[in-house]
């Protein structure tokens, strides 16, 4: 009992050094996970779609959309009595930043790439809806929680 009593601080030392790693593994494996997620199809149909909006550019934007959101949105510039160029500084503001994937879900030909960013500041999680239209993958909605 007494050597165990002497061994007691080395033991709890290798579990903090263990905790230590391992707590340095996960945010490593984080970022690889988001690096894996970065590779595949549906989040490039997303990186596609941030990278028009990023730009103002309207159609390519709206090529990145699934068919329904394409109209959708050429509905809502004409209803709001919008130009293109005000509705992509309104995507704009509202789109959040820093945004990392955290998961993707298939099925067939519809996915959610859930992903993390902020908006104005605030921790925001995203799930972004694509469809696999014409052998595309293309955005549809997309859901923000904070």
């Amino acid at each position: 009992m007494r050597s165990m009593n002497r061994m007691l601080p080395t033991v709890l030392a290798a579990v903090l050094m263990l905790g230590v790693s391992l707590a340095g593994h996960g945010a490593g494996a984080a970022k690889d996970k988001n690096k894996d997620l970065e590779a595949t199809p549906q989040a490039k149909a997303y990186a596609a779609l941030r990278k028009a909006l990023l730009a103002g550019d309207y159609e390519a934007y709206k090529k990145c959309l699934t068919s329904a959101g394409a109209k959708e949105i050429d509905r809502q510039t004409k209803e709001m009595n919008k130009t293109p160029k005000e509705i992509m500084g309104f995507l704009k503001e509202l789109s959040p930043t820093d945004v990392k994937f955290t998961d993707l879900k298939v099925d067939g030909k519809k996915a959610v790439l859930s992903a993390t960013g902020k908006m104005d500041g605030t921790p925001t999680k995203v799930a972004i809806d694509l469809e696999e239209e014409d052998g595309q993958w293309k955005v549809g909605k997309q859901h923000f929680s904070s």
